[in-house]
């Protein structure tokens, strides 16, 4: 390994030289069962073969203007994302930290408008936004922010999945401007809120005359069993930021707003030299189209309730599973110990998994698999994690 790279992940002793749909060869040519799509990036699989085609032929094409001018592709696909989301405006960008740059500098020039000096913005416990220093400081995990103060002033943390808490806040900060929040806690432990949660955090965002942004950079694009988490509860946010499955690998992020909130920037607030460029939406617009067209959304809610059938069955009464968490291929299983030696075990068997929490083996597999590939991803995760309890 060169001594090149900045230190800053402890890599896997594997290289991947080529993939097609949930399965990744290595440069000895073992084969891989993918059940992380690159931590839930490759929704479509690797190389697809519609996001392959659509980036070769722009790339012949056109890679790069720049914003200076106008991008029919980059309007295509605003009007895609805006259709399936119910929301009304987009601004491109290059990753999910980005979008939710551009989520908080909205909310804190949708406060100024309002005539709110310091506006503060509700983030949750255990949540992870980014690594940039405002989404770090969004971010509820110390680890995240230890050595980089000082923080960013202007965020007011509460418990996820505590509607009272937030209730306090409603009570005695008077500055608040909007709530950033998870549908579904990823990072923090494939952590999911009260059934009806969101709806309540909608009704005190409204009662408040708050924003509510919701960060689907995990959560969207299908991975859910819905375009979007938000759909499970028929709750619409005002902000909506998106990455990671938008570009099935090609790097492209997203900050979609409707209402008061698609109406704050203008000219000169906020912009990306990269962001939107015809080569990234292109691929997304064939990730979209895909993802449509195939009906792979119903398709990862049916396949996440045959795993979580599986797991059930597979490790129930084994001593040590807390929970089987599952919202279509968002899967998280809560060990009562720490549990990261498992990645290297399920890499030695040919699996690509991953633990978050440091008791949680969390599953994001490719919303492409076939159910026998499912069966085998439930089947070998379950026996890794019965031999790790019973050794």
């Amino acid at each position: 390994m060169t001594e090149s790279l900045m230190p800053t992940y402890a890599r896997l002793p594997v290289a991947f030289e080529r993939g097609e749909g949930p399965w990744l060869w290595d440069s000895a040519g073992k084969r891989y069962l993918d059940g992380l799509s690159g931590i839930a990036v490759c929704n479509l699989g690797h190389a697809h073969p519609a996001v392959t085609a659509a980036v070769c032929r722009q790339a012949g094409e056109l890679v790069h203007t720049s914003n200076l001018y106008r991008i029919p592709l980059q309007e295509r696909l605003a009007d895609e994302l805006t259709r399936l989301a119910g929301m009304e405006r987009v601004f491109f960008c290059n990753s999910g930290a980005e979008a939710n740059e551009a989520a908080i500098k909205l909310a804190r020039l949708h406060g100024h408008h309002k005539g709110i000096e310091n506006p503060d913005i509700i983030v949750a416990d255990g949540s992870f936004h980014g690594r940039t220093l405002a989404t770090l400081t969004a971010t509820g995990n110390r680890k995240v922010q230890a050595g980089f103060e000082p923080l960013v002033k202007g965020f007011v943390r509460v418990p996820f999945n505590d509607l009272e808490a937030i209730g306090n806040v409603a009570r005695n900060d008077h500055n608040v401007v909007a709530v950033l929040i998870e549908p579904i806690q990823g990072e923090g432990g494939v952590r999911m809120p009260d059934p009806g949660y969101l709806q309540a955090l909608r009704a005190l965002c409204d009662e408040h005359g708050w924003l509510l942004m919701l960060d689907e950079v995990q959560t969207g694009m299908g991975r859910t069993g819905r375009m979007f988490a938000f759909q499970h509860e028929g709750v619409t946010p005002d902000v909506i930021t998106l990455a990671k499955g938008l570009g099935n690998g090609f790097p492209i992020g997203a900050c979609l707003a409707r209402g008061t909130a698609a109406e704050v920037f203008g000219p000169g607030n906020h912009g990306s030299t990269f962001g939107g460029t015809p080569l990234a939406c292109s691929a997304a617009l064939a990730v979209t189209q895909t993802l449509e067209h195939e009906g792979l959304a119903p398709r990862a809610e049916s396949l996440g309730q045959r795993m979580a059938e599986q797991f059930a069955r597979s490790l129930d009464g084994v001593a040590g599973v807390v929970e089987i968490r599952v919202r279509g291929l968002m899967i998280g299983i809560e060990l009562d110990r720490p549990c990261a030696e498992l990645v290297g075990r399920a890499l030695e068997a040919g699996l690509l998994i991953n633990v978050t929490a440091e008791r949680v083996v969390r599953l994001l597999p490719p919303l492409i698999l076939s159910d026998q590939e499912a069966d085998q991803l439930a089947g070998e995760v379950s026996a890794l994690i019965r031999n790790l309890l019973t050794q």
